[in-house]
């Protein structure tokens, strides 16, 4: 008798684990239409974000050359992501595992995600948007960013794609940089754009 009503014990246990257990999966999952409009939502954010940012930034290169696009960035690319973010109700990061500026060092989910594009991208791969559930409520998107012609002049090779007097100015401002020796086409980092729904 006594094992018979071990046995009840046990098979119950397991089954409210097994309960818990699906209930955390389904608290953390999205639905197919969740994931669809966050998925939309993130990409048109990254893209508008990409434009200002580039444009702002070609017209620095146009102006003042490399060390005067690096020195509108330091000054100003963060308030203009901050404001960004502001408008569109959203947090909104570009991050690396080779940061310039260590305010842009990933958190654990970004890094956790950063390593997942990367391993894909080394096996010739190409790493995809994702959305995902994070810490409670939060919805993350993250993309991958690729290294393009113009950010090799910022995060290329130095001596040959940076200029090696531009490559000053980058260390008077960031004196830990790891983002260079980047090749075009590379996985340079992510966007990571954060909803709280």
């Amino acid at each position: 008798m006594r094992v018979i009503i071990s046995a009840i014990t046990l098979f119950a246990a397991l089954f409210l684990l097994a309960q818990c257990a699906g209930d955390n999966k389904s608290e953390n999952s999205l639905s197919a239409s969740e994931e669809r409009t966050y998925m939309e939502k993130g990409k048109a954010i990254a893209a508008a974000t990409f434009a200002e940012l580039s444009g702002k930034l070609a017209t620095a290169i146009e102006e003042e050359g490399i060390a005067g696009a690096v020195e509108y960035c330091n000054l100003a690319a963060m308030p203009l992501v901050d404001s960004l973010s502001k408008a569109n109700g959203a947090n909104i990061r570009r991050t690396s595992l080779r940061v310039r500026n260590p305010a842009n060092e990933p958190n654990n989910w970004e890094r956790g995600i950063l390593t997942e594009f990367e391993l894909k991208a080394n096996k010739g791969e190409d790493p995809k948007p994702i959305v995902k559930r994070i810490d409670g409520g939060t919805i993350a998107f993250a993309a991958p960013i690729k290294t393009l012609p113009l950010c090799i002049q910022c995060h290329g090779e130095i001596g040959t794609g940076i200029v090696a007097s531009d490559y000053i100015t980058i260390k008077k401002l960031y004196p830990n940089d790891e983002a260079f020796g980047f090749k075009e086409g590379q996985l340079r980092g992510m966007w990571s754009i954060t909803f709280r729904p």
